[in-house]
Formats: structure tokens, sequence, C-alpha cells
């Protein structure tokens, strides 16, 4: 679901009022969005990925197995790769199929920055990736995602986040949420947010879903699969 709007500029910006402000999973200081000169077609696409512990823990695979959930979900992200480069292969030059990604992890210095889209940086950067560890600061992750999306000027602004659980510290998903919308709003921007929750009830997500945040479950990787293809197909790669 979109959030969009137009109007005044905001005094305020929640993204960095609602907790002390940090670092990235880039490991860059969060200035907070910048509002773009200019706009252009295409997509920017800010993925959080769940680094945190209980993402070692192991899940049914759908076809008779078990592995850890963050083995699945570095799949998943493997055949987003593949998918998005697909998606663009088949129509090269057209302005509306350019995209830039980011990826925001769990952990400093971690993640990928905003810039346009290659799809073995990407490959390459799962396969890099460390064993999870640590808390789940989601909300801090969804700020730092729409930071990107909100200061990129592509006008397709989505938020893919793949999550197995609860926010653990300050601040929290919904009012980062609320955020969101307000600077979107003040930059007469869209924003789409897609919470995919990995083994974890969707009813936990259900305050930033009342706040226009698509959310879905999986509770095992064909069905993580299944969502992620339907969200890209359906939602962030559809030409509108």
């Amino acid at each position: 679901m979109a959030i969009r709007a137009g109007g005044a500029l905001l005094f305020g910006f929640l993204f960095l009022a609602c907790g002390p402000q940090g670092t990235g999973s880039a490991g860059k200081r969060q200035a907070g969005p910048i509002r773009p000169a200019k706009t252009e077609d295409g997509v920017a696409l800010a993925i959080v990925f769940d680094t945190s512990g209980s993402m070692s823990e192991s899940v049914p695979t759908g076809r008779g197995g078990l592995a850890a959930k963050v083995r699945i979900a570095s799949d998943a992200l493997l055949a987003i790769a593949d998918r998005i480069e697909a998606w663009r292969s088949e129509a090269p030059g057209d302005p509306h199929r350019k995209i830039a990604a980011t990826v925001v992890t769990f952990r400093e210095g971690e993640g990928l920055p905003m810039a346009p889209f290659a799809v073995e940086e990407l490959k390459g950067w799962v396969k890099r990736l460390r064993r999870p560890e640590g808390p789940t600061p989601l909300g801090a992750a969804l700020r730092d995602a729409g930071t990107a999306v909100l200061s990129s000027p592509l006008t397709s602004k989505h938020i893919l986040v793949i999550t197995d659980g609860q926010n653990t510290h300050p601040p929290e998903p919904a009012e980062v949420m609320d955020s969101l919308l307000d600077v979107a709003k003040s930059f007469e921007a869209e924003v789409s947010v897609h919470f995919v929750a990995f083994d974890i009830d969707a009813a936990v997500f259900a305050a930033v879903k009342e706040r226009g945040a698509t959310v879905v479950s999986a509770a095992d990787a064909e069905q993580l699969n299944q969502k992620l293809s339907i969200i890209l197909t359906e939602e962030i790669l559809l030409e509108k």
C-alpha cells in the first residue's frame, strides 16, 4: 500500500528526533532525507534484511527439510536479484525500468548504499554475509531505509522488509511510519512499504499495517519465495 500526498515542509523529522542519531548499516551517519532537486522515472528500492540472532534458527524449507532462516532468506534475496535483472533486461533503455537499490541490516558497516542496481554486487554481498547475531532494531533500520528512498530522485519508492522478529530498540516502527508519511507529504512523494513476517505472526506488525504498510506472512522457504515474488511482480516492478 502506498503512502502518498503533497504538502508543506516539516519543521521536525521524527526519524532523528525519536532516538539518538546513529549510524546506518553502511557505517555512515544518517542525516535524514534530502529532497531531490529534480525527479526522474525509475524505482528506488531499500531492502531491510534481518541479521538478528534468531535468523540462525531453522524452519521448514517447504520441501520436507529444514534450513536456517538466514540461509532461506539469503537464497530468496538471490532470487530477487535475478528477478530484477530479468525485468530490466526485458526492455533495455526503458527509463521506467531504471532501478537503484540499497540493503539495510541491523549491524553497522554491513549494508549496501543506495546506488544503481548491479546484480553481481548484490549477489556478492549475499555470499559475504556474516553469521546472524544480536538484537532487532527494526525501527532504526526502517528509518535508514526511508532516508535512502526519500533522498533518491527516482519516483517509485519502495521499502521491502524481511524480518522474523519484533523491534527491540527505539524508535518503534509505527513511529517511523508516521514520520515517513509526514516526510513523503512534505516532499510530495509516494512511498510503498512492504513487510514480510518470516516465521512470526503477521499480527505483530498490525501497527505499521494500520499506517499503510502491506504486511504478509511466510512460514517456510516456499512461502517466503512466493510472497516476495508477488510483491516484486505486483507492487515494486509494476509499471505505472
